[in-house]
């Protein structure tokens, strides 16, 4: 009787967070995976049963391979960089230097700065006649760059603005590891004699192991989730060449109406994201060291 009464006291302190999860998360994912079946009118109600139509028409689209393959490379290009710049950043803010508290300031500022200002003063940036990074090519008397308008550049262009963005997000979580390490560890390995380049790799990296995983996982979500920068920066353009998943779900909901196929988009999406957050747990947890 005692345990089913701890449970129902449990349940109803569960309760406010089970109805926000439910009206937020569950009825939404639902709603969606049942629409991904259907043919809806501009309003998003369900019209015509298709079943797996939307899927097969989606998997053999070459604007949707294309929104993949954007979507992959995109991802290619700022978790490994991001994370690297963020952890190299990080060693370096943990280091007992006279005025190292304002470099860990500054690293840590792009956390304060939101989507659509970072966004804005990349484009600024980006700018063909005005922005700054042509302004230095043709200092150096190289040939301009159409940075957003090519599609060689378009993508590469808003990955740089994504790791400039995500950085100081990182590089704080990473520091917070970093300075969780016991310096006994540190103090063991010095008097052995043991060099910068043995103990960042002997006991660094494996003490850093699980924070490094937690921010790998975040990272990699973050990455396929990208909208913000993708509809300021490029709008998916030029040539869908950063048309992104998530921006072409946006397009097809919200500016064909096409709930249906947008729907079967996301269900998509988020299974590529369960399978790589999967696999994430399966093979590399493994190598984490938990203390």
């Amino acid at each position: 009787m005692s345990s089913w009464r701890e449970g129902r006291s449990a349940l109803l302190y569960l309760l406010p967070s089970i109805l926000l999860f439910a009206v937020f998360i569950f009825y939404p994912m639902f709603r969606t995976i049942y629409l991904s079946f259907f043919l809806t009118d501009p309003i998003g109600s369900p019209v015509l049963a298709v079943g797996f139509d939307n899927y097969v028409e989606l998997l053999t689209s070459a604007q949707f391979q294309n929104s993949i393959k954007a979507t992959l490379l995109f991802v290619v290009y700022t978790v490994p960089t991001g994370i690297i710049l963020a952890l190299l950043l990080a060693l370096l803010a943990n280091e007992k230097l006279k005025g190292i508290g304002f470099f860990r300031t500054l690293f840590s500022s792009t956390m304060g700065v939101s989507v659509a200002a970072a966004s804005v003063i990349w484009l600024f940036l980006f700018h063909p006649s005005i922005g700054m990074f042509n302004h230095v090519l043709q200092l150096l008397h190289l040939p301009q760059v159409q940075w957003l308008v090519d599609p060689n550049w378009a993508l590469f262009s808003v990955a740089l603005t994504t790791i400039w963005m995500n950085t100081g997000f990182s590089f704080l979580i990473l520091l917070g590891g970093l300075q969780n390490i016991d310096t006994t560890l540190y103090e063991s390995a010095q008097i052995d004699g043991a060099s910068y380049a043995y103990r960042l790799r002997r006991i660094t990296l494996p003490m850093l192991s699980p924070t490094l995983f937690f921010i790998v996982t975040i990272s990699l979500i973050n990455a396929f989730q990208t909208f913000g920068q993708i509809d300021i920066l490029t709008k998916g353009g030029p040539t869908q060449a950063t048309n992104l998943i998530v921006y072409s779900i946006y397009r097809e909901a919200f500016i064909n109406y096409q709930f249906g196929s947008a729907s079967a988009q996301a269900v998509i999406l988020f299974s590529i994201i369960l399978v790589v957050t999967l696999l994430q747990f399966i093979f590399v947890e493994k190598k984490v060291h938990y203390q």
